[in-house]
């Protein structure tokens, strides 16, 4: 049977988890670079690792914010990560490209021509429409909706909820607040909220 390995043992790794599980897959080693977290659903979490170990199987990096999930890839440069995984449930279209490390959450759907980059988070019920583009490390969350031809930036986080109008661009390092409705571009570096929704801070 295929394992797959997890580094982060977080609220979105129990997810991940599920994921493998419903594909007839088995979890193989869970690393966590915090000692104290010694059993993960009832499964022992390593964090005084070695490379057999984080290279014994294709490895998720299970870890929900983006800025850290994109330091661990970076620190596990020379690791073997998993071309992704899926839920079943999911709906992906056969001409859609999908990256290495990213998941797909239960009933998200995926359509023709859209392309997601590595190590994303599509999260539960999303809809990423037609000739979208979803930068590395972005994270779509739950119940988002992505019009046709959207682009998300890198490490940009699209919050619950949200809908996003056809063609509009997401600068990356964005964040756009639970529930916004998205009308017009957003620059980099911000975060932007309401409906419509604007930008009300700028960060780096």
């Amino acid at each position: 049977m295929k394992k797959i390995n997890l580094f982060g043992a977080s609220g979105h790794a129990k997810v991940i988890i599920d994921i493998i599980e419903s594909n007839g897959f088995e979890v193989g080693y869970i690393f966590d670079d915090n000692p104290d977290i010694k059993l993960f659903l009832g499964r022992e979490v390593i964090s005084n690792y070695n490379d057999v170990q984080l290279n014994s199987n294709p490895l998720i990096i299970s870890i929900g914010d983006n800025a850290v999930r994109k330091k661990i890839v970076k620190k596990l440069n020379a690791v073997q990560l998993s071309p992704g995984i899926a839920h079943p449930s999911a709906i992906i279209s056969p001409y859609s490209k999908i990256g290495k490390g990213t998941v797909i959450m239960p009933n998200a759907v995926i359509n023709s021509d859209a392309y997601i980059g590595e190590n994303c988070i599509i999260n539960t019920s999303a809809v990423i429409e037609h000739d979208c583009i979803i930068e590395d490390f972005a994270h779509i969350s739950p119940n988002v909706s992505l019009a046709g031809g959207v682009k998300i930036g890198e490490s940009s986080h699209v919050g619950i909820g949200t809908s996003i109008i056809q063609c509009i661009k997401i600068g990356k390092n964005t964040i756009v607040g639970a529930g916004a409705v998205v009308s017009k571009s957003l620059p980099p570096n911000c975060t932007a909220v309401g409906i419509p929704a604007k930008p009300i801070k700028f960060h780096k």
